[in-house]
Formats: C-alpha cells, structure tokens, sequence
C-alpha cells in the first residue's frame, strides 16, 4: 500500500487537523477505511461538504476517491453496463453514454448547475440516498445492482436493497461499481421542479420498456424516501400493449396508467382503527399527485412513441 498523503482540512467551525488519505486503487481505499473506521469516503463531496459546512458531520478523517481511476469510466459485462461508482454526473450526460443508457444521462444532465453536475457522482447519488437523488429512480427502473469492496471481500446486491437498508453498507465498504442491464430499448426519465431550469426535483419518473419479457417498468422519486415500484401500474399497462405490433396505446390508456401510477405511490389516507373516517388528501399531496400523474403519462406516452 503506497503511503498517504496527509493534508489539513478546515471543519466549518474553527479549523482542525484532519487525517485525508488519497489512496490510487480500490484495494488502498479499503485499506484507508480499514485503518481509521471513523473516516468517511468522499468523490464529489456535493453532499457530504454540505453536511460538515453546516455542522451535521464530523468525519474523524476523509479517504478521497478522485484518483482511483478504475472506478471514473465504465465497462461491458455479459449483456450490461459496469459503472465505475466516480462516473460523475457531466460524464454521463454526454451522447456516447446517452446511446448506452438514454435515461441514465437524461437524470444527469437533470441533476443541478454545472457545478454540481461536474462535481456529484454516481456512487455519491446512491450513498447519499437523497429522496430527491435523480439517478435512483432511473436505477430502480432498470433494476441495477451494486457492487460492493469491503475487507471481507466483494459482494453484489440489487441497488433497491442498499436504499431501502435491507442490506446497507459494512464497516469499511465502498460502493465501487453499478451493474446496469443493457435493455436496448425505450427509457423515459422526467422530472419536476418547484422553479424554472435546473433544480431539486419535487416529483420524478423514470419509465423503461423490456420487450423481452414483455414488461413496462416504472419508478417513482422524490415522493418518498426511496423510489417507488407501483408494480400493479405495471403489470396492468403492460398488458394492453401489443408487443408483436406498433406498441401503440389510446391516450386514454396513458392517461389512465398515469393515475394509476399516482394514487399507487400518493395514496388515499385510511380510516382511523376506530372508525373514525379518513381525512381528506391535503392540498399539496392533491397537487403532488397530479404532477405525478402527468409525469408518467408523458414517460409511456414518449417510450411508445
């Protein structure tokens, strides 16, 4: 293992000497993690900074991931994409990744300013797990894994497992790359925002056709704090499609699946244990459903077309 650099860096309230290992391969920043467990891993830092400048983070040292180039570029791997956990989010906006994985680069080129799409990663987005992360309704969409390096070794897991925490990250893991199945077929990913041009999303779809198996596969964001399957939206549009013809459906299908998708992840309040009727939706889950609503139509109606 080559010797670390040590440097000084400032916590948002007064300055303090902090250990920052910048290890050159996954095996050294495992390693790094290893030898001081109360040191947090960092690539773009987008979120992670924000949290030590405002004071809801004291990392005992940082293991900067900026130089470990196998994890910056991506791969082929038996009919999917490997992505290296420090793709950053300009990278994979522009068109050759867009050829691979047309819904992925769309979330990123969605995913703030510049400055933020030029910084933010991949693997940040999904560690991170912010409800409004515009990568994990795509992700969840196409069904992606994870790959994980950790002192006891690898070990892969579907990306729906890592953000719900059915199975979270070890003492001493990195998320180092994401297996994304290649579907060559229609992907769809949209979002809203409470203003105009880029911003955090308030609702985000992503919609993705598999032809193969003859299944419609849609993932809601920002609505809650993963994203989420409405599974019977599904299975239900999926079967009105004409998978052997024109894959055509009647606007009012689009807009019926739309609502379906709405009410799935916006759902009704329940009656009380006793008795007690249901209150009303409030104002803004009845505007937030809407949006939704809209969002999925245009998703199917722009992946069949």
């Amino acid at each position: 293992m080559s010797t670390y650099a040590r440097q000084t860096a400032q916590g948002a309230q007064g300055a303090q000497t902090r250990n920052v290992a910048l290890p050159s391969s996954l095996d050294e920043a495992v390693a790094a993690l290893a030898a001081s467990p109360s040191a947090v891993p960092v690539a773009g830092g987008t979120d992670l900074m924000a949290d030590v400048n405002s004071g809801l983070l004291r990392p005992g040292g940082l293991v900067g991931l900026g130089r470990i180039n196998e994890i910056r570029g991506w791969q082929y791997a038996d009919g999917a994409a490997l992505l290296g956990a420090g793709l950053t989010h300009a990278r994979m906006g522009r068109p050759d990744f867009a050829a691979l994985i047309p819904a992925l680069a769309a979330a990123a080129r969605a995913a703030g300013p510049p400055q933020i799409r030029n910084a933010g990663t991949l693997g940040g987005n999904i560690v991170t797990c912010a409800p409004t992360g515009d990568s994990l309704p795509v992700l969840a969409a196409l069904e992606a894994s994870v790959l994980l390096a950790g002192p006891e070794g690898n070990r892969e897991l579907p990306v729906s497992h890592l953000l719900t925490g059915m199975d979270p990250l070890r003492q001493g893991e990195l998320l180092a790359y994401v297996r994304v199945p290649l579907l060559h077929a229609p992907q769809t990913f949209l979002k809203a925002t409470a203003r105009t041009g880029p911003g955090r999303a308030t609702a985000s779809v992503a919609l993705v056709l598999d032809p193969a198996r003859r299944g419609v596969r849609c993932a809601v964001g920002a609505v809650a704090q993963v994203p989420l399957r409405p599974l019977e939206a599904e299975r239900w549009v999926a079967s009105l499609i004409d998978w052997d013809g024109q894959r055509s459906l009647a606007p009012e299908a689009c807009t019926a699946f739309g609502e379906y998708v709405a009410v799935a992840c916006i759902p009704d309040p329940l009656p009380a244990a006793d008795g007690t009727p249901a209150p009303e939706l409030p104002p803004a889950a009845i505007q937030l459903r809407r949006t939704v609503a809209a969002l999925a139509r245009r998703a199917l109606g722009r992946a069949l077309a």
